[in-house]
């Protein structure tokens, strides 16, 4: 007879946090949101990898690309680039943002000499950037020859047809830095000199990086930056169980930190494949997170075969329809709540503690507080990361609103048939996902900030300052679906305001 579980698989929406005792101590700016990504023994001094917030972005097309990858980093999270791509598609994206040093820009706006004034305005229109590159052949890291500002020229008495070479600020009289540089030396050599920019060159003279007085003020402004040793965003990137044999040498080699095995079920033994060939090659050194998994067992399988993190949850994604479509997984509140308990029996037992990421199922920020006081270590967004500008999707206008597109990885137009790969044909045999739109929400900054501070304000409702706190001390209830209805604004009716829909504030 095939077992049954007593109680019902529940969701976030059914549970609440009931306040603790708030002292003196607990105010939002004293809250830490650090959290490990990676697996670490008792007694280490620290995690190899720990997030100064505990987001990171989902293995998407329409989420995670360098872009969003450079924008979360600077948060204080990690994205995951999407895996399904080219083997050199993704890895070209890690290396992006592995060049994009705190602080440190590789140039996007590049000419020659013989180009002319035309070219210059041509190149700032479209790229939006006023400090050209002068280089041997127009590549961000040519030799450098000179440079070209606004300062230099005055289109009101130039002819569009003016060669570069006749305007620009030529090397010689160009103040640079060399590859040993740090970003502060940078930054007090552009204040000396009184430079807006200042080019990092390497011993041929060829462009590394430029340096801008604008970005002086952003690297104070995100001080939580996820940087390896070498001030570099760290990244982290998607993998399948097909072709990993060819697409994890090439991620290292472009300087992925960490990567995770994108697959809609992970209790199955290509996983375990995965994860022994990443040992049996790399050792420790290589960190690779698993799953998904919705139960202790699913757990305990993947943190014996050696994963570094563990991810949860079947079929809660706002665009995943793998539930309706095959009658398979659990929900997410009573998964993750199974998979904590696992993981602290199997750190109580082994001196290993194995984070675990919670993936899906959020849909309010307060799900957010929720999914980590139910032991979740850190939280794994696709829909949440899609509505920003930094993601890689379209914008458009529909009916009337601003959206953005989002779609699965097991829709039809993403065709990730690796995701489901049970060894069978390589091809989408149905559908898990849909193609859809998110509301635009504006900028990642903005947003992540203001997530977080629910989440902080929270957790000094519950009388804590940190994660760890948290998972130990937190108070949670089922609340009925009577209550659920009392919890939000009923017996009024709202003053409609412009741009307010009094059904969808």
């Amino acid at each position: 007879m095939a077992f049954y579980y007593e109680e019902p698989s529940r969701t976030f929406s059914e549970y609440l946090l009931i306040p603790g005792y708030t002292s003196e101590e607990c105010v939002p700016d004293r809250v830490s949101l650090r959290t490990p990504l990676v697996k670490y023994r008792k007694g280490e001094e620290e995690c190899p990898i720990t997030l100064n917030i505990p987001l990171v972005s989902a293995i998407m097309q329409s989420v995670s690309d360098n872009n969003l990858a450079v924008a979360l980093a600077r948060e204080g999270g990690v994205s995951f680039i999407y895996g399904s791509q080219s083997i050199e598609d993704e890895a070209e994206m890690v290396r992006k943002v592995k060049k994009r040093k705190a602080g440190f820009v590789v140039s996007k706006a590049n000419l020659t000499p013989d180009n002319t004034l035309r070219d210059v305005l041509e190149l700032k229109e479209n790229t939006g950037f006023s400090t050209v590159a002068i280089t041997e052949n127009a590549e961000p890291n040519g030799k450098l020859l000179g440079i070209v500002s606004s300062r230099d020229y005055r289109v009101t008495r130039m002819s569009l047809d003016t060669k570069v070479a006749e305007f620009m600020t030529p090397r010689e009289k160009l103040v640079t830095a060399d590859a040993s540089v740090t970003l502060k030396e940078a930054n007090d050599i552009i204040w000396d000199y009184k430079l807006n920019s200042l080019p990092v060159v390497d011993d041929n003279d060829h462009l590394l990086y430029f340096v801008f007085r604008k970005d002086y003020a952003e690297h104070k402004e995100y001080p939580l930056s996820m940087m390896d040793e070498e001030k570099r965003y760290i990244v982290g990137a998607g993998i399948n169980s097909r072709d990993f044999r060819d697409r994890i040498p090439a991620l290292i080699d472009a300087g992925a930190d960490v990567l995770c095995i994108d697959s809609s079920e992970g209790y199955s033994i290509w996983q375990k494949r995965v994860i022994e060939y990443v040992r049996a090659e790399y050792g420790d050194k290589v960190k690779i997170g698993a799953g998904n998994v919705v139960d202790k067992d699913g757990f305990r399988f993947l943190a014996e075969a050696g994963a570094d993190f563990v991810k949860v949850g079947i079929g809660g994604g706002s665009i995943c329809i793998t539930r309706e479509t095959k009658g398979i997984g659990r929900g997410q509140a009573t998964s993750l709540i199974e998979v904590a308990a696992e993981r602290d029996r199997y750190f109580e037992e082994t001196g290993v503690y194995v984070p675990i990421c919670s993936d899906g199922g959020i849909v309010h920020d307060y799900h957010m507080t929720l999914a980590l006081a139910m032991g979740a270590d850190f939280l794994m967004l696709g829909r949440y990361f899609a509505r920003f500008d930094e993601s890689p999707t379209n914008k458009l206008i529909v009916n009337g609103q601003y959206v953005k597109e989002y779609w699965g990885e097991g829709s039809n137009r993403a065709r990730n048939w690796q995701r489901y790969d049970l060894g069978g044909k390589n091809s989408l045999a149905f559908e898990e996902g849909v193609d859809s739109y998110v509301t635009y929400a504006g900028s990642l900054h903005d947003n992540v900030e203001k997530s977080l501070y629910k989440v902080k304000s929270t957790m000094c409702n519950c009388g804590v300052t940190s994660i760890p706190d948290l998972q130990k001390n937190a108070k949670l209830t089922v609340v009925s679906a009577t209550s659920i209805v009392e919890g939000g604004y009923h017996d009024v009716t709202l003053h409609a305001t412009p741009g307010m829909s009094v059904n969808n504030p």
